[in-house]
């Protein structure tokens, strides 16, 4: 089981996630409802992996690198 609370990098590495993939986002001119429809996931669940709201699932992580053509590994590096 995790640790109970996080360590503080742990929410501090996913706000920095969050913040690649709205950069990456931005970038290549897509809303948050653009984005979603690109990966089939739903507009809140991209606005929660931005806002750090929570830990986002691996897969939607690929689908998200897939959809904005970059590397998983641009999205997660520390």
């Amino acid at each position: 089981m995790p640790t109970d609370p996080l360590p503080e990098w742990v929410p501090t590495r996913r706000r920095a996630i969050g913040d690649r993939i709205r950069a990456a986002r931005t970038h290549r001119n897509l809303t948050q409802e653009g984005l979603a429809e690109a990966t089939g996931l739903d507009r809140k669940t991209i606005n929660r992996i931005e806002q750090a709201a929570n830990s986002p699932l691996l897969d939607h992580l690929l689908l998200i690198a897939d959809a904005l053509d970059i590397p998983l590994a641009d999205l997660v590096r520390t």
